[in-house]
């Protein structure tokens, strides 16, 4: 239990550093971009945003800790699939209805799969395959 728990604070510690990073520094000019369709700072929900987080983040750390032969190869893989999957639907399919700049759905894409691929890693180098006693 302790390395499940010490996985969700690393994913969740990992996950806001690189939300900064790419939506706070990279993404910035495109959200000015679409100002219009932001909430203004002062409404912006933090406290829901870190719940939010942290939620995702237990059940990333949970389907993996469950489901999921340990290996650093399979929490890598892990990590890349399930960026694959939410940053499709998250960047594009967005994009599909809302009138956000082209470049900001390709950078939710890149920017999810890379946030889950970075989990990965810290998934496979906190929870390995318990040894076997013979």
């Amino acid at each position: 239990m302790k390395k499940f728990i010490l996985a969700v604070v690393a994913v969740f510690v990992a996950w806001g550093i690189l939300d900064m990073i790419i939506h706070g520094l990279i993404l910035e000019p495109l959200y000015q971009q679409s100002a219009q369709l932001w909430r203004p700072e002062g409404e912006m929900m933090m406290g829901l945003m870190y719940i939010v987080s942290l939620l995702s983040s237990i059940f990333f750390v949970w389907i993996y800790y469950a489901l999921i032969n340990k290996s650093m190869k399979n929490a890598l893989l892990y990590g890349l699939f399930y960026g694959l999957t939410t940053g499709i639907s998250m960047g594009y399919g967005t994009y599909s209805f809302m009138p956000i700049p082209y470049l900001l759905a390709l950078g939710w894409f890149l920017g999810t799969v890379l946030e889950t691929v970075v989990a990965g890693a810290l998934l496979g180098w906190i929870i390995k395959e318990e040894e076997k006693k013979e």
